[in-house]
């Protein structure tokens, strides 16, 4: 009887060998799945580069300038309610 309960178990849990055979197949398709997207990857031609470098810094600079022209007429309406409340010592 305990034969078979030792049979039971030992076929539940796979042996460190069978654990290794298993995690090496799990990395190699892990590896083969990695090569077959890397064929997908295009790289950008200089063009495409150039266009989108272009693209960014006009729109780093119009938020930059938006954001200087917003802070611009919140100071002026806030230094306006400061004063006219007394806020302001001139």
């Amino acid at each position: 009887m305990a034969t078979k309960v030792a049979l039971a178990n030992s076929k539940s849990e796979p042996n460190a060998m069978e654990r290794a055979k298993g995690s090496w197949q799990e990395f190699t398709q892990f590896l083969t799945d990695v090569r077959g997207e890397m064929r997908k990857v295009v790289t950008p031609s200089r063009k495409d580069v150039e266009a989108t470098t272009t693209v960014v810094l006009i729109a780093v600079f119009l938020f930059g300038l938006f954001f200087f022209v917003v802070d611009w007429i919140f100071d002026l309406g806030l230094h306006q309610l400061l004063s006219r409340l007394g806020g302001l010592q001139q």
